[in-house]
């Protein structure tokens, strides 16, 4: 799956909530899809957490 066929399916999901449910459950739903996709990252080790934490704090590293 493409990323762009991703992005169109979430687009569409954020859509019709929007359209069916209202405002805040589009921004919850938005933002699970939000957690989601950083988890997913997490596990398949494509998001250093520590280095994130640290980016946070405004410590950064020049390596």
């Amino acid at each position: 799956m493409s990323t762009t066929l991703i992005g169109a399916a979430a687009g569409t999901v954020l859509a019709l909530t929007w359209v069916t449910l209202g405002f805040w459950a589009f921004l919850l739903v938005a933002v699970a899809m939000l957690i989601g996709a950083a988890v997913g990252r997490i596990v398949d080790g494509r998001l250093d957490v520590r280095a994130l934490a640290d980016a946070f704090r405004g410590r950064r590293s020049s390596s």
